[in-house]
């Protein structure tokens, strides 16, 4: 049985979403992440649903209940019915017809095995009934106890439908596996024989998976696995995974939040930015991470003109570069500095200096300013200006 607090089995919109399919004489289930999460105890995920009913059964059910119906992806048998404002995915039972690694053909189907066969991982291969009822067609409840990341039956095959599977894998190991139980031999067999499928996949679906991966509590088991079947290098030519695992220790003796960009500079590599398709803003902060995470200014001026976000980052990347994790003090001295105010405004300046010349002397109180600790007063500036 799914746990009696999981929210979604109390969710009146949810449930009415499932009515509307369930007063037409069809089945509907919860299936996918929000089943696997609610049977580990993790917090909620997004609610998907599948039913034996075909996607046009399923929008005239709907405007027949006045519920509003969104022929989201139709072709491929999902509609998206509005419940509360909410919107709810359900997708008919569907087998592969054809695939070629990146899009598949499907066909209809009333058989909810034939749908789990289609799925990646036995642990993604669950359903619920709106009361809760699970249902596991191809017995991966015991993996999903053992925490067992396993291919639904052949793992090659699976790959070969989609390419991503690659890379859902090792994301899927960091969030989901259990470091002692490891990985299925064959599984990772199938990955470094199919190496050459992940040069299909979109920067865009690639760049998804590596933020979920890298946002994980500890990455550096599933990164150090990618290395080892090949994954890593094709993906990202020039990363390396070693100073991962020191960062995550770091991050977590030192109570900070971990940050997927502050390890992927970390990790490193060539033209991250295209390569991950990563946004303006992303790129702006990996730019400046790369720049100052390893050299550079004192990790105060860093703070002072930077944030104290940076200079945190900064500090962990010199510590994984020396193999040190940053003092306590440290952190102290970045909040300080980050909050510190140049006493010192061009108007103190002026009229004795003007132009050019008043960038230069401004600047030049400024730097004598950091290298005091923020400590020198506005007068003791001012009675040093010459």
């Amino acid at each position: 049985m799914i746990p009696a607090d999981t929210r979604w089995l109390h969710d009146e919109d949810a449930q009415q979403v499932c009515r509307v399919v369930q007063d037409g004489g069809y089945r509907i289930y919860f299936v996918g992440g929000c089943v696997r999460d609610a049977l580990l105890g993790l917090p909620d995920s997004d609610v998907d649903l599948s039913t034996d009913a075909p996607p046009e059964t399923v929008m005239a059910l709907a405007k027949a209940a006045g519920v509003k119906a969104v022929p989201t992806g139709i072709d491929h048998g999902t509609v998206t019915l509005v419940a509360g404002g909410k919107p709810f995915e359900i997708t008919t039972f569907r087998r592969d017809v054809e695939t070629d690694g990146r899009r598949a053909l499907v066909a209809f189907s009333t058989d909810i095995a034939e749908d789990a066969r289609r799925r990646d991982f036995t642990m993604n291969a669950l359903y619920a009934t709106p009361d809760g009822q699970v249902l596991d067609p191809l017995g991966g409840l015991p993996d999903l106890h053992a925490r067992r990341l396993r291919f639904i039956e052949n793992a090659e095959q699976r790959i070969r439908e989609d390419y991503l599977r690659t890379l859902r894998y090792f994301r899927f190991m960091a969030w989901y596996g259990n470091p002692q139980v490891g990985p299925e031999p064959d599984a990772l067999d199938a990955i470094a024989s199919n190496l050459g499928g992940l040069e299909t996949l979109s920067a865009e679906r690639v760049g998804q998976e590596f933020r979920k991966l890298l946002r994980a509590s500890d990455p550096a088991p599933a990164l150090a696995l990618m290395r080892q079947t090949g994954v890593l290098p094709v993906l990202m030519p020039g990363s390396d995974d070693r100073w991962i695992s020191i960062l995550v220790h770091f991050e977590h003796a030192l109570g900070l939040t971990p940050d997927w960009l502050v390890r992927l500079a970390a990790l490193g590599g060539e033209g991250l930015t295209d390569r991950l398709r990563l946004s303006k803003v992303e790129a702006k902060r990996l730019a400046l991470l790369q720049e100052h995470g390893f050299a550079g200014p004192p990790l105060s001026e860093l703070a002072y003109r930077h944030g104290a976000e940076v200079a945190q980052a900064a500090a962990l990347l010199r510590g994984c570069m020396a193999e040190q994790m940053p003092e306590s003090t440290v952190l102290e001295t970045i909040s300080h500095a980050a909050q510190a105010r140049f006493p010192v405004s061009a108007k103190d300046l002026m009229p004795k200096f003007n132009g050019p010349e008043l960038g230069r002397e401004l600047a030049r109180l400024e730097q004598l300013w950091i290298a005091s600790g923020f400590t020198l007063s506005r007068a003791e500036l001012l009675s040093g200006s010459s």
